[in-house]
């Protein structure tokens, strides 16, 4: 059975560099694995968004609407944004961070309240989760990513990839301890299991 998985961010937050590690894991266990990045206008603070599926068979990486079997969000408006990417009973994990646009922060629009109670009412299968508070603790902020790696590979039931040996092959190795603690954190949430491939 063929997957679907869009990561959706803002530049500077590692959504592509997620991307590139959940890709690689896949392709190392054997999958036929297609991906596409689409960055927005500024390489920081635009949008990105990364589309990745994979299967027995795959012969394009562009998700339509309504078609995600996950979306990981690494900011709240960005789910938003792009929720109607998702598909009905798909999973939403979103990490509980507020990036601030420049028209927000010029005091030309507000930043929109209570997104994540408005989530959990519209996206049955939905998690939140403080990435950046917990990135913190662990000793480097930048990891957010890797700890919502963790949970999407917990999700989508892939526990048995080598992903350890991936995050050192793929990361610079004054930073691969680091994150192997993000990625082990991230593994730690209870999440629900999607069917099995």
């Amino acid at each position: 059975m063929n997957k679907s998985v869009m990561l959706v961010g803002v530049g500077g937050q590692g959504t592509i560099l997620t991307s590139k590690i959940l890709a690689e894991g896949l392709l190392r266990a054997g999958y036929d694995v297609k991906m596409s990045e689409i960055h927005g206008m500024a390489q920081r603070g635009g949008s990105v968004t990364t589309h990745i599926k994979f299967g027995d068979k795959i012969f394009s990486p562009i998700i339509c609407k309504s078609e995600a079997d996950v979306m990981v969000a690494f900011e709240k408006v960005e789910a938003l944004r792009y929720l109607d990417y998702l598909k009905c009973g798909g999973t939403l994990i979103v990490n509980d961070h507020e990036i601030y646009s420049q028209s927000v922060l010029s005091g030309n629009e507000e930043y929109p309240k209570d997104i994540l109670d408005g989530l959990k009412k519209t996206v049955s299968n939905f998690m939140s989760v403080k990435a950046v508070e917990i990135a913190e603790k662990i000793g480097n902020i930048r990891s957010q990513n890797i700890i919502l790696l963790g949970i999407l590979v917990k999700s989508l039931g892939l526990q048995d990839i080598k992903w350890t040996e991936v995050i050192k092959d793929l990361l610079p190795e004054k930073i691969v301890e680091v994150n192997k603690k993000a990625f082990n954190h991230g593994m730690s949430f209870q999440v629900e299991v999607l069917n099995a491939l």
